[in-house]
């Protein structure tokens, strides 16, 4: 089982925190899940306070974040446990060359094919990056789940 290490950047050479192939893989899944989550909040209140157009605009906007964010999980997470670290960096840079093309190709889709309420559209995009930073600053080992982790030597 792959176990990688972060090490203080600051130039003290310890361990602040460890996590494994597993968890990260867990870690992008739940960041599509919650971004899945979001453009449907999104899009339920773009019904109530726009109209079908604009739920329509929030779903695809959202949704666009939330399919490059899971060909990123798909691509960039797929390496095997016991695969080295150049073939794991490999892995991430090809997750994040997809998933910007993923974007690229379904925003222009989107505002060339249909007509969207921008602001719906932009603001639930937006707002699914908050996922990535809530997501990520639950799995810190000062914020989440980890709490503790670094220094019991996990």
């Amino acid at each position: 089982m792959w176990r990688g290490r972060v090490i203080n950047p600051w130039g003290s050479g310890e361990v602040v925190a460890t996590i494994e192939l597993t968890q990260v893989r867990r870690l992008a899944f739940a960041v599509v899940l919650g971004q899945g989550a979001i453009t449907l909040v999104a899009a339920g209140a773009g019904s109530v306070l726009g109209g079908s157009h604009a739920a329509l605009s929030a779903l695809l906007g959202g949704g666009v974040s939330t399919a490059g964010s899971l060909t990123m999980a798909l691509l960039g997470f797929r390496s095997r446990a016991h695969a080295s670290a150049p073939q794991l960096l490999a892995g991430l840079l090809v997750g994040e060359a997809a998933k910007l093309g993923v974007v690229i190709v379904l925003f222009a889709l989107v505002l060339t094919l249909l007509r969207t309420a921008a602001a719906p559209m932009l603001m639930t995009y937006v707002a699914t990056f908050l996922v990535y930073w809530i997501v990520l600053a639950s799995w810190l080992p000062v914020f989440g789940r980890n709490s503790g982790a670094a220094h019991r030597g996990a």
